[in-house]
């Protein structure tokens, strides 16, 4: 095996934990519904104190990338998730794709920093990566202009808010916060219609809601690379999010096959 393989293999199983055998799950309790509950929840944050439930590893479920979200490891697409970013960014390095890569949704920081690790191993310098987020959870559904977002609670869910500045200091934790990575603090319908014009090889879309994934195709798509790859977490896991997938592809007329990567998330090579 190449030290290149070596090296990746090796931030594969740092970001999900498995290096060091997993880890048990503390799941944050979500805001719950009861007035008196919410209330006594927001006092005891207010002294530093969060509601958690202990959950034993599962490191087939880590290995997979499966929910409920790790304690301590950087990401939550697990192994299978991390394999299929090497193979797109190999990918398109190998065929020489033009574009630069992004996540939309970034959590920790996890995929991203391994995009970013990936460029590194090749000694890749002419590229980088965009990382896109609000770094304070999910937005509101806009049910009016998003009807499927009607139910959609992920913006209660405060264990998605992750400050820009953890993230920072992640990348930063394996050398690799530099001048190739390039942070986009926001909701994406406000920044990402910046980015229009890039040029992309690799999109790698986390946004789990319908308005989310919408705004990610919507501006992105059209300027992914022939040859470069789409990405998609949430596919399998958020029916939101799959009807904004289908939504465009047949407004779109994309016929290129998803293909599947394992229980949530697909990915698709651009054909035209």
């Amino acid at each position: 095996m190449a030290i290149e393989q070596y090296y990746l293999e090796l931030m594969k199983k740092s970001l999900t934990y498995l290096t060091y055998g997993g880890e048990d799950v503390y799941v944050p309790v979500g805001r719950p519904r009861n007035p008196f509950k919410r209330v006594l929840l927001d006092a005891l944050k207010r002294r530093g104190i969060e509601l958690c439930r202990r959950e034993v590893a599962d490191l087939k479920l880590r290995f997979e990338g499966n929910w409920p979200l790790p304690r301590i490891a950087l990401t939550a697409i697990g192994i299978t998730g991390l394999d299929n970013l090497q193979f797109c960014v190999e990918d398109i390095l190998r065929s020489e794709v033009p574009g630069d890569l992004i996540e939309t949704g970034t959590w920790r920081g996890g995929a991203s920093i391994f995009m970013r690790s990936v460029l590194n191993a090749y000694g890749v310098t002419n590229r980088k990566v965009y990382v896109a987020d609000s770094f304070e959870g999910l937005p509101k559904p806009n049910p009016e202009k998003f009807p499927a977002d009607a139910e959609d609670i992920h913006h209660t869910y405060d264990f998605l808010a992750v400050s820009l500045e953890e993230v920072k200091e992640n990348f930063s934790r394996y050398g690799l916060l530099d001048d190739q990575v390039c942070f986009l603090k926001g909701w994406f319908r406000d920044t990402l219609p910046n980015l229009r014009s890039q040029r992309w090889s690799v999109i790698r879309l986390d946004g789990d809601m319908y308005e989310s994934t919408h705004d990610g195709l919507f501006n992105l798509y059209p300027n992914l690379s022939i040859g470069g790859y789409l990405i998609v977490d949430d596919y399998g896991a958020v029916k939101g999010c799959r009807e904004a997938v289908e939504d465009y592809r047949r407004a779109n007329q994309i016929e290129a096959p998803i293909r599947q990567v394992d229980w949530g998330r697909v990915f698709w090579q651009r054909e035209k």
